[in-house]
């Protein structure tokens, strides 16, 4: 079970008492996403997500509110690991072990995440609720990583790159794909962060 910091719950609503048990959670964000792979995002609905989970509407629509947030917390929830106590002690050691959780989080939902980065631009709703309940807590977590390197000295504390390594390791997951026809790895990441993230980081 992965530990989260406090005020992050799986269903995406912080320090909300939840009316399901988290076994019945579990089964409706199954049910999502195995209706969200199969069918893509436009086409999925709480109808049928409640069909498939053998659950009401009405219990759907109380827990999230909308199809965005449900979605948004299937993705939360689902992820093999967060980058919550990352903390090797060097800056590069941080960076490997963030490439590490990424490739074994990200790059096995590589089509998902692609079709549903599609979906943001046709639904900004959509795109609110990843970034409040999926992107913002990694985020949150690649700061305190950088302020650590900066305390550390091995980073200037104005490097320009730094606003930017959640779209420098998200970027390397979308564009693979596209470049070479293949997702990426763990191998393949930890190259990119030694031949592009760090040098980036480390540039004035």
């Amino acid at each position: 079970m992965r530990t989260e910091p406090p005020g992050i719950t799986n269903t995406g609503a912080p320090n909300r008492r939840s009316r399901l048990t988290p076994e019945r959670e579990a089964e409706i964000y199954a049910a999502t996403l195995d209706l969200l792979r199969k069918s893509g995002y436009a086409a999925l609905t709480m109808e049928a997500i409640a069909a498939r989970a053998r659950a009401s509407k009405a219990t759907l629509y109380r827990q999230w509110q909308t199809k965005p947030r449900l979605v948004a917390a299937a993705l939360r929830h689902t992820k093999p690991l967060s980058l919550f106590g990352v903390d090797t002690g060097s800056l590069r050691g941080d960076l490997h072990e963030t490439a590490r959780r990424v490739a074994l989080g990200a790059a096995p939902e590589t089509a998902l995440l692609a079709s549903l980065a599609h979906a943001i631009l046709a639904d900004p709703e959509l795109g609110l609720a990843l970034r409040e309940t999926v992107v913002a807590p990694e985020s949150a977590h690649m700061d305190t990583l950088i302020a650590r390197a900066v305390a550390r000295g091995e980073l200037p504390p104005d490097s320009p790159a730094a606003a930017f390594l959640p779209q420098l390791m998200v970027g390397a997951v979308t564009a693979r794909p596209l470049v070479e026809g293949c997702v990426v790895d763990e191998d393949y990441l930890s190259r990119y962060v030694d031949a592009v993230v760090l040098p980036a980081l480390r540039a004035r």
